[in-house]
């Protein structure tokens, strides 16, 4: 088919993008008095685009079999569209759908299967977001399947409704419930991390208990232990609030706002590091929990993640036990010159129209790094992990959501790791973060789900470029 684009700003970019991306071989003339970088870029790239930098005239359309007017101004739209519909053209005006013939719809593409999505024009927004869900929702092995599923049906023998028949049989299994309940796996990991927060704030209750408060004297004991908190307990917990809102949204910040608002309350480094990695598992498990009710997690990246990150975390806490803190000075500058590169690319990430997500290799071995050095460096796994995810390209909230869910069992495994090797210190620093990241929690993954993609862009990209350069000049002792 021929197409005329008038119109050569965002728009028409925007236009002009998704008709190569689903028909690249469509033959295309872009007409406007000023055209962007962006679409002279394009053009290079494909021969069947011609661009003409002038007036849109009547003598443009006899060539056309369809029109798409993507101009910022209404009565010229309205002029171009009358004489396309003089000539017999289809129009598409864009933003405007009272004026169109046809929308262009949002499209989902995973090799051969396209899901096209349409608001008929009320709502380009709303296509636009369950296109971003299902893109990160279906998997990039869906092609496999259609490849497979065509060779399948060029082998059937029988006439046309036996094949049909045979087709349907085998491609029952995704449409019937009880073939495969699809919650049970998620009923299953949702029962380990509730057993698995639950013993381990028994056992540390236990803990307490068992060293503070004798069952004979508990009444006694309770008063004095009100009588006994810490002048700055309300300051803590206000520490772990501000620090899980910031983490739950972002992926990341939890250590960095903890140790800084700690500090400034004159908490010394000690009880911050092993403060900050018990309490962490229980805000993590509230903030992955949250994200998992919000619909926040993509369930294939997280088990790609749980694993390896597990391993990471236990090796990381059984060296830094062993060798101590000093070592793990040596590793923390490296990753933070890694991450700087990271945080200033997903900012240019932001900026950049149209990025498309790309295929992240050796999830698995992300996930270990970054568990080892959560644990053996103090800290890590999300600017490492997350700020990684994001930079490829993918959608920040599903992103944030998949890796604070299982931050959770990371954080687990090093805490008990810690806990049965180190013992447990600074109970209030503890109990003031946990009960303030338990606050925070809900808000900060109702919030991920709310933010604009470019405004989660910026505020990762910040927030991981601020780690890295206090990272660094801690390092060469600026401060």
């Amino acid at each position: 088919m021929r197409l005329l684009i008038v119109g050569g700003g965002n728009v028409g970019l925007e236009k002009l993008t998704a008709v190569l991306n689903n028909s690249p071989l469509t033959r295309i003339l872009l007409v406007a008095i000023h055209i962007n970088d962006a679409i002279h870029d394009l053009a290079k790239k494909y021969p069947n685009l011609s661009l003409e930098q002038r007036a849109f005239n009547a003598n443009d359309l006899p060539e056309a079999d369809i029109v798409i007017v993507a101009v910022n101004d209404i009565e010229a739209s309205k002029k171009i569209r009358n004489e396309a519909r003089l000539h017999g053209k289809l129009v598409n005006v864009a933003d405007k759908p009272e004026l169109c013939d046809f929308y262009l719809g949002s499209i989902v593409k995973k090799g051969n299967l396209k899901i096209a999505i349409s608001t008929n024009g009320k709502s380009p927004t709303i296509a636009k977001r369950l296109k971003e869900l299902f893109t990160e929702m279906l998997p990039e092995q869906l092609d496999t399947v259609l490849d497979n599923m065509q060779a399948i049906r060029l082998k059937l023998n029988g006439d046309f409704a036996d094949k049909v028949n045979k087709l349907n049989d085998i491609t029952k299994v995704l449409a019937v419930n009880n073939v495969r309940d699809p919650k049970a796996g998620e009923a299953k990991w949702r029962k380990i991390a509730s057993w698995s927060l639950l013993a381990f704030f028994f056992m540390l209750f236990g803990h307490v208990v068992l060293t503070l408060v004798p069952f004979q004297d508990m009444i006694a004991k309770g008063r004095e232990l009100a009588l006994g908190l810490d002048k700055r307990f309300f300051w803590m917990i206000a520490a772990g609030f501000l620090a899980q809102l910031v983490d739950g949204a972002l992926g990341m910040g939890y250590g960095v706002i903890c140790t800084t608002v700690l500090l400034s309350l004159g908490v010394n480094l000690p009880a911050i590091s092993g403060s900050i990695h018990t309490a962490e598992m229980f805000s993590s498990g509230m903030s992955g929990y949250s994200h998992y009710k919000f619909g926040n997690v993509n369930k294939k990246l997280f088990k790609a993640l749980l694993i390896p990150g597990i391993i990471g975390a236990v090796i990381g806490a059984v060296l830094l036990s062993k060798l101590g803190d000093e070592y793990a000075g040596y590793i923390r500058p490296i990753l933070a010159v890694y991450t700087l590169g990271l945080g200033i690319r997903i900012l240019f990430t932001a900026f950049r129209k149209n990025k498309a997500p790309q295929k992240v290799k050796k999830v698995g071995w992300l996930a270990g790094a970054g568990g080892f050095l959560d644990s053996f460096g103090g800290g890590g796994w999300g600017p490492l992990v997350t700020s990684t995810l994001i930079s490829k390209g993918r959608t920040p909230r599903f992103v944030i959501g998949s890796v604070s869910i299982t931050e959770f069992f990371v954080t687990l495994a090093s805490a008990l790791t810690f806990f049965g090797m180190l013992g447990l210190s600074h109970w209030q620093v503890i109990a003031g973060l946990v009960i303030g990241g338990t606050i925070g929690a809900p808000l900060a993954a109702r919030l991920s789900g709310k933010l604009p993609l470019k405004t989660m862009f910026i505020a990762v990209g910040t927030m991981v470029i601020i780690w890295s350069l206090r990272i660094l000049l801690k390092t060469f002792e600026v401060f």
